[in-house]
């Protein structure tokens, strides 16, 4: 039987990138709902409108997609996008003008 090797590779990240209206007190709680079903399933708020996950496997992310997918509001644009762990340790984030990791170090984020 061959076994996966488990490395930065084949573990996954998902980042949820939406913009929905919120003219209308109907939109303003599909997209709340939307955000809060995010939270619900694992997701941590980056920005307002990205929420990011981590997966153990690509067959996990999968799932998650879907599921993302089952509770897209009617209006707006949500686009997915998926990396690997890898590409996700190359990320680089500033707050401010002050570099807070570099891509030789893990991203470290503070959650306000």
């Amino acid at each position: 039987m061959e076994q996966l090797r488990l490395n930065a590779y084949h573990i996954m990240w998902l980042f949820v990138y939406f913009d929905l209206p919120t003219n209308t007190k109907k939109e303003r709680k599909a997209a709340s709902q939307f955000r809060k079903k995010l939270l619900q399933d694992g997701f941590t708020m980056m920005q307002y409108s990205v929420y990011t996950r981590h997966c153990a496997s690509k067959e996990s992310l999968a799932v998650h997609v879907k599921r993302v997918e089952s509770f897209i509001p009617e209006f707006g644009m949500v686009s997915l996008l998926k990396i690997t762990d890898k590409q996700y340790g190359d990320m680089i984030n500033f707050v401010g003008s002050k570099q807070q990791a570099d891509s030789k170090q893990p991203v470290q984020l503070e959650l306000f």
